[in-house]
């Protein structure tokens, strides 16, 4: 059943209105007529079980709820990925596994060992194509919500924003780091009864640069070995991201 993402504004007593893209791609990609069903999620984790009532042409298409039901796909952790900007088009990729794996957002950034650097006149159209992939691997994993891509930002300013969380975790192929497995259990065993925040940093191609990593444990980031073999950097957000998913909701 095709599913869709709306505001929680959108919704009027028992009526969804939906607007824009998806009122085309009802109306127009699908050819969907009256009377047939549609999956509504309010993004605040409520499912909705709609039947279409009315179209106004592209502009808008209206359904009538059902019935609601909450949902249980969001993970019991918030995790928010910070991804070096790696070569050609690995960071869809990211986004859509990451999505997929529970992540609640995904900001890009710089780092100096990065090949492919920010363009500053092309970011926002960038960051709105990151935005709708998103929201696809949402709605193809029936996703409570879509998660959150932000623009790219430069290391500094991502050292300080993924710093603010329960368990900020900075992955590193050099020394002195500490295996995956190890490090999570006990600080999650200390979070328990709470929904924790986990930032997880991943290096681009070429990794992070030992000044890079010491600023990152300066910041008080638990620094993450990810086993015996080297990781792509397409590789390395999803197998984090499935660890705390073992550790906290399987």
């Amino acid at each position: 059943m095709p599913r869709f993402f709306v505001r929680k504004e959108q919704i009027d007593d028992t009526i969804v209105h939906i607007h824009g893209d998806d009122a085309h791609h009802i109306a127009r990609s699908l050819r969907m007529a009256v009377g047939e069903r549609i999956t509504v999620c309010d993004m605040q984790r409520t499912e909705y079980l709609c039947e279409l009532c009315s179209f106004d042409g592209e502009r808008e298409v209206c359904a009538r709820i059902i019935s609601s039901q909450v949902m249980n796909t969001e993970p019991p952790f918030a995790a928010h990925l910070y991804q070096a900007l790696p070569k050609g088009d690995k960071l869809d990729t990211v986004i859509q596994k990451a999505v997929e794996c529970g992540v609640a957002s995904v900001t890009p950034f710089e780092s100096e060992r990065c090949v492919v650097r920010c363009k500053p006149e092309q970011e926002e159209k960038r960051t709105e194509r990151r935005r709708r992939i998103a929201a696809e691997a949402a709605k193809q994993c029936g996703r409570g919500c879509i998660p959150e891509v932000l623009p790219t930002c430069d290391f500094d300013q991502m050292l300080r924003r993924a710093a603010a969380v329960d368990l900020p975790i900075f992955c590193y192929e050099g020394d002195d780091t500490v295996p995956l497995r190890t490090l999570l259990r006990p600080h999650l065993a200390q979070l328990q009864g709470s929904t924790p925040s986990v930032s997880v940093v991943i290096g681009s191609e070429g990794g992070f640069s030992q000044r890079e990593a010491a600023l990152a444990r300066e910041m008080g980031f638990l620094m993450a070995g990810l086993g015996q073999r080297i990781l792509r950097t397409e590789t390395a957000s999803s197998f984090v991201l499935s660890a705390l998913v073992y550790e906290l909701e399987l």
